[in-house]
C-alpha cells in the first residue's frame, strides 16, 4: 500500500511516500513502514509554498503517479494555528482529488513512534516541541503507549514525571536532564507508523481534527473542522 505522509505540525515542513504491508509481514521485516521517498525543509514561514511542490518531488523521483496513492496521513497537531492547517488542508484536499481516506494522528505520537527503536523496555519517553510563547507540546508514553497529553506549558513548569529519555525540538530538549534521542520532528514513516492498524484494517478515517490546544494568535471569524471521512 503506497501512502502519501505530511506533517506542518512544527517548522518542519514534511512530506513523503511510504510502502506499507500487511502485519502478517513483520516477522520479515516487510510489514514495517518503508520510506520510499521524503522531503523536510526546515522553515517556519514556508509551509503554504513548499509542501505541495515537495509531495510532486516525492512521486517524481519515486517514479509513481498520484493514482497509486491508497490513502493519506497527516500530523494533526499540536502545532502552530497557520502553519497546521495548511498540512491538513493540503491532506483533505488530495483526498478529496483522488477518492481516497485521510488519516489524522497526533505528530508527537509519530515522534514517539520514530524514537520506539532506541528505547529499551520499560522506558518513558518525554516528546517536547516548539509551541512559541516560550512554550512547548509536550507528550508522555510508557512502552510506546501514549500516558499523558498532549498539553501545552512552560519547559519550567512541565514535570517531566518518570521519563527516562526525551526527544524533540532541538531547541528545548535540553531544559531537561535527560538522555536526548536524536529525533526532532515527525518523518513520513512514524505518522504510517502510527496510523497502520487503521490503514490496514481500511479503517473509516476520523473527521480531521486540529490539536491546537490553545486559541490562535488571529483569530478567525469561525472554525471548522475538517471532516475527510475516506470512500
Amino acid at each position: 500500500m503506497l501512502v502519501l505522509a505530511v506533517d506542518t505540525a512544527t517548522p518542519a515542513v514534511t512530506a513523503g511516500l511510504v510502502e506499507l504491508g500487511q502485519a502478517d509481514d513483520a516477522a520479515a521485516g516487510a510489514g514495517r513502514p518503508r520510506t520510499v521517498s521524503s522531503r523536510v525543509r526546515v522553515d517556519p514561514r514556508a509551509h503554504a509554498e513548499v509542501l505541495t511542490p515537495q509531495i510532486l518531488e516525492c512521486l517524481t523521483e519515486a517514479g509513481r503517479s498520484r493514482t497509486e496513492i491508497a490513502a493519506v496521513v497527516v500530523g494533526t497537531g499540536p502545532g502552530p494555528f497557520t502553519g497546521l492547517r495548511v498540512g491538513m488542508a493540503t491532506a483533505a484536499a488530495f483526498g478529496d482529488a483522488l477518492g481516497i481516506p485521510v488519516y489524522g494522528v497526533c505528530s508527537l505520537d509519530a515522534i514517539a513512534a520514530d524514537a520506539a527503536p532506541d528505547l529499551t523496555a520499560g522506558s518513558e519517553l518525554l516528546v517536547v516541541t516548539d509551541a512559541r510563547r516560550r512554550e512547548v507540546y509536550w507528550a508522555r508514553y510508557h512502552d510506546g503507549v501514549r500516558i499523558a497529553g498532549p498539553e501545552v506549558i512552560a519547559p519550567g513548569d512541565l514535570d517531566a514525571g518518570q521519563a527516562t529519555v526525551i526527544a524533540g525540538s532541538a531547541s528545548h530538549v535540553d531544559f531537561f536532564d535527560l538522555p536526548v534521542l536524536p529525533v526532532e520532528t515527525p518523518s513520513p514513516a512514524g505518522l504510517v507508523a502510527v496510523a497502520a492498524p487503521a490503514l490496514r484494517s481500511r479503517a473509516v478515517p476520523e473527521a480531521l481534527t486540529p490539536l491546537y490546544l490553545r486559541r490562535p494568535d488571529a483569530v478567525e471569524n469561525s472554525f471548522r473542522t475538517l471532516d475527510r471521512t475516506g470512500a
